[in-house]
């Protein structure tokens, strides 16, 4: 991890009160950046609030959230061929690291729901999606959600790495992720407020791995 990173990391979990998860923050970071070095994906899953929580996730992953992540010159280069069009893509172009929500997918949820019964629901999409080289992040106050719980046991069987985000002394899910982030309180809205500095921290340090001096 660069120095840089490792800055950032401490001073912000310093900031938000969250030391106490440094070493699982760091852990779930390093094991992250292995997996995408080698073209693994982010796959991303939560209900309610935490839904929420796995779309904003993606969308600080697939574009610059901190840094720009402008296009290389050799990369501008492959859409001269398209002549203005090309060069708009080629300036507004930014790079992204590649991870999918769960959530927000009416059309294969609604199906699985009505085949199989809603605790399915991000069960079947993780087995389509997770490769052994992705990483699945699992997120619930609770713990015990029981759809989060059965996609991560689907991950943990095709060998993707897990990441739980939770709180109430992470439940169920906590048992089986490769690396558990529990932050410590048991109210469900309090478990929130803490979850988006995590994963803004997460990002934030990813991007920097990735695309930073």
């Amino acid at each position: 991890m660069k120095n840089s990173t490792e800055k950032t990391l401490n001073e912000l979990l310093e900031k938000n009160g969250l030391t106490y998860l440094a070493k699982e923050v760091k852990t779930a970071i390093e094991e992250t950046l292995k997996r995408l070095s080698v073209g693994g994906k982010i796959v991303v899953c939560g209900n309610g609030g935490s839904a929420a929580d796995s779309q904003h996730i993606v969308g600080e992953l697939l574009k610059g959230f901190v840094l720009p992540r402008r296009l290389s010159a050799s990369d501008k280069e492959k859409f001269s061929a398209f002549g203005s069009d090309g060069e708009l893509l080629a300036r507004k172009l930014q790079y992204g690291v590649p991870a999918i929500s769960l959530t927000g997918t009416e059309a294969i949820s609604t199906a699985v729901i009505n085949d199989n019964g809603a605790e399915m629901v991000f069960a079947q999409q993780a087995y389509g999606l997770l490769k052994p080289d992705d990483v699945f992040i699992g997120i619930s106050t609770s713990g015990n959600s029981e759809n989060v719980y059965l996609a991560m046991l689907v991950a943990k069987a095709v060998g993707a790495y897990s990441i739980a985000l939770t709180g109430k002394g992470g439940g169920k899910i906590k048992g089986v992720a490769d690396v558990s982030v529990v932050v410590a309180d048991d109210i469900t809205f309090r478990i929130q407020e803490k979850h988006l500095p995590i994963y803004h921290i997460y990002c934030m340090c990813i991007e920097n791995e990735l695309f930073g001096d």
